[in-house]
């Protein structure tokens, strides 16, 4: 084609929508990633079909979360609870003990509300985007992403790696925070009637491994002959993002009281707000909007508290530092605390957080001890 044809092709964005989805389900039979949830091409061919429960786990758990950090939680979660029936039958608490270190705990309790609510309706999920929705912690791009992988109806599914193929496709100029709805109109038109499931998973796959945020490898794109950005020269342009506005900065203090045993003192958090549910030592007054205290007085009792040093974490909304408190303690625990021993604690719902401040106080006190022969 020559390169005057291939402008003028592109300046509009590209057009033929069958040719663009048969080009990528064509590139997505031969390239596609191996995920533990995914059917893959060769084996839908051979009349395997998706799990909905796996795929509904799998979609909650990469919300805000990349596929690596995911594949072990995953299979740990499948190996103990293998269905949906299973998972909703398992104490709150084991679930998030299971979830800790993934983040953005309220998924973990609308998971297990989800799982809840589907077994006591026999066991199977909507196989609708608009059952899917009704569902607690389904929003509208799980609900279509379970929609057309599970059940392989024509949705649009848009997550980041998609908005990129799309901002790049069509040289979208708007502000991606803006361009959402556009983008979503425009997968919507690409979207084929045949094999839709494929079709949303090979754009997300495009994204992950050819149409990469940072040098991006366009001649080895399957839609590169209908791509505008390009020919622009400057793929990487695209998204448009605004400027980033800095996170404010909060401070605290955390305690680790520790028992002659190693047991460390530890207390659950309210079940609603922020990292509710999950387990943690006792610390300071702190939130996403004020400040708490930061010295030894502001101890939850008297002991001969050390500090032990500083760690510094970033949440969706703001950054945190907490100076670091130690004491080696023979009291029992007070009210509203418990100890747990030294080989339970790796098992215990810490989030991430609370495992920096444990081990700036007692280095590898929350990882996982071998047993003894």
């Amino acid at each position: 084609m020559a390169l005057h044809e291939q402008t003028r092709k592109a300046a509009s964005g590209p057009t033929l929508s069958g040719e663009i989805a048969a080009r990528l389900l064509a590139w997505y039979d031969a390239h596609h990633r191996e995920l533990p949830w995914r059917i893959t091409p060769h084996a839908a061919a051979g009349g395997a079909r998706p799990d909905p429960y796996r795929i509904w786990l799998s979609e909650v758990m990469l919300q805000q979360t990349t596929v690596e950090a995911v594949k072990s939680y995953f299979r740990a979660f499948v190996e103990k609870w293998p269905d949906v029936k299973a998972l909703a039958a398992a104490p709150a608490e084991d679930v998030m003990k299971a979830w800790a270190g993934l983040g953005y705990y309220s998924r973990a309790r609308n998971l297990k509300a989800c799982a809840d609510l589907v077994a006591s309706q026999g066991g199977r999920f909507p196989d609708n985007e608009t059952g899917l929705r009704e569902l607690p912690g389904i929003g509208a791009y799980t609900a279509a992403a379970i929609a057309a992988i599970a059940f392989d109806r024509p949705a649009a599914v848009v997550d980041g790696n998609v908005e990129r193929v799309i901002s790049r496709l069509y040289s979208i100029a708007t502000p991606l925070s803006e361009a959402k709805p556009e983008i979503r109109a425009l997968v919507a038109r690409l979207v084929p009637q045949t094999r839709p499931g494929d079709f949303a998973q090979a754009m997300m796959d495009l994204g992950a491994t050819i149409c990469t945020p940072r040098r991006p490898r366009c001649m080895l794109c399957p839609v590169r002959e209908d791509c505008s950005a390009i020919l622009s020269g400057d793929p990487e342009r695209f998204p448009v993002r605004l400027p980033k506005v800095d996170k404010p900065l909060r401070r605290g203090a955390a305690f680790v009281a520790e028992r002659g045993d190693g047991a460390i003192l530890l207390r659950k958090r309210p079940d609603k707000g922020l990292l509710g549910g999950m387990t943690e030592v006792p610390t300071t007054g702190w939130t996403a909007r004020i400040d708490g205290a930061t010295t030894s007085e502001a101890a939850p009792f008297p002991a001969d508290w050390r500090r032990a040093g500083e760690i510094a974490h970033v949440f969706t909304h703001f950054a945190l530092e907490l100076e670091v408190f130690h004491a080696q303690v023979k009291s029992d625990a007070p009210e509203g605390h418990f100890w747990s021993l030294a080989h339970d604690i790796s098992g215990e719902a810490l989030p991430t957080v609370m495992k920096k401040v444990i081990e700036a106080a007692i280095p590898g006190a929350t990882k996982k001890h071998r047993p003894i022969d």
